[in-house]
């Protein structure tokens, strides 16, 4: 059986909550390297996976023996670093928000053409059973014509799960380039267009630091999304909800509510205008915390698309389009205007 050989770069938070668990429960997946700038930090899982040990990531990326890496690094080099790993032959899968710019997402989505490489991006509410099951009501019209929604990603901030807690990058402009609005308002952005299958038309957004003293990034962000077909809502984003986080979809249509992820013990209800409420529980929404699902969907995707030689669920056009939405919301916010998309 093919197996995909893998190279982890970076080794935080989300190596050791997503990708490396992740890989090493796949059958046809195998951790051949992990690097990271702390060496300590990545002999750890190297020595789980019977992994190689690199603290440079120019030199994993001209291993001849990797198939494919993923990019677990702070924002600003992801990249820079994606465009370094397609063009030395390997497929990749980015972290999200896939870069700081339009034209950086370009230059991914050109590169990774040229080399004839998968690049992914690791949005994985996508994969969110409720989340698939709400695109698939809607496309069925069992809301009818849905007239607006509300969608909010928000916890108490990176330093509660960061591998460097208050230290961490997530808050370093330089490295970070934004802030919850990077971290959990993309998130969203991709998912709202997942959910509707279709594009936004026009963002409109208030950013700003209110909560986290000496950040030099944003830390919440209210947005007013408007789709192509007219369709309106609000999309938040915040590390300051403490304990109390928030994860909700909630979607208003003509033949009644959709409420995701609103429940402790219901991911998906239903409340239809005529008719008894349907109320499903398809298990928990992804999460970093002690005890969250096992699995993202994000790894299997990805390793699964190179197995059966087929573009992933979330390519790079889709990771820019998701990353748009959240750089008209900072433009919006500058400028106090509505940004056209």
């Amino acid at each position: 059986m093919r197996k995909i050989r893998v190279g982890i770069i970076g080794c935080g938070s989300i190596t050791k909550h997503r990708h490396f668990p992740e890989y090493m429960a796949h059958s046809q997946a195998e951790i051949v390297a992990v690097c990271d700038l702390n060496e300590d930090r990545a002999k750890g899982y190297a020595e789980k996976a019977g992994a190689k040990v690199y603290t440079s990531y120019q030199e994993l990326l001209s291993d001849s023996s990797i198939d494919a890496v993923s990019v677990n690094l702070p924002n600003a080099l992801h990249a820079p670093v994606s465009i370094q790993a397609l063009k030395a032959g390997k497929h990749v899968l980015c972290e999200k928000p896939m870069a700081t710019s339009i034209e950086e997402a370009n230059e991914m989505i050109q590169t990774a053409e040229q080399e004839g490489k998968t690049l992914m991006i690791g949005h994985n509410q996508r994969f969110v059973a409720s989340h698939e099951l709400a695109r698939n009501y809607i496309k069925e019209g069992k809301l009818g014509r849905v007239y607006s929604f509300r969608t909010a990603f928000g916890h108490g901030g990176p330093e509660g799960w960061s591998a460097d807690g208050r230290d961490s990058w997530f808050f370093e402009k330089d490295q970070a380039f934004i802030g919850a609005m990077g971290d959990l308002g993309v998130h969203k952005s991709d998912l709202i267009r997942y959910i509707f299958d279709q594009d936004v038309k026009e963002v409109g957004g208030f950013v700003d630091t209110l909560a986290k003293e000496d950040a030099s990034v944003d830390d919440n962000a209210v947005c007013i999304v408007k789709l192509m077909d007219g369709t309106m809502g609000t999309l938040t984003a915040s590390w300051s909800h403490n304990e109390f986080g928030d994860n909700a979809t909630v979607i208003y249509g003509e033949k009644g509510v959709l409420r995701l992820e609103d429940d402790e013990d219901y991911s998906f209800i239903f409340y239809p205008v005529e008719g008894i409420p349907e109320k499903k529980d398809l298990g928990k929404i992804q999460t970093n915390e002690e005890g969250g699902q096992t699995s993202s969907g994000v790894i299997d995707e990805f390793v699964e698309s190179l197995i059966e030689d087929r573009a992933p669920l979330v390519t790079g056009e889709e990771g820019k389009k998701a990353l748009h939405i959240v750089l008209a919301a900072l433009e919006s916010s500058k400028t106090k205007r509505i940004i056209s998309i």
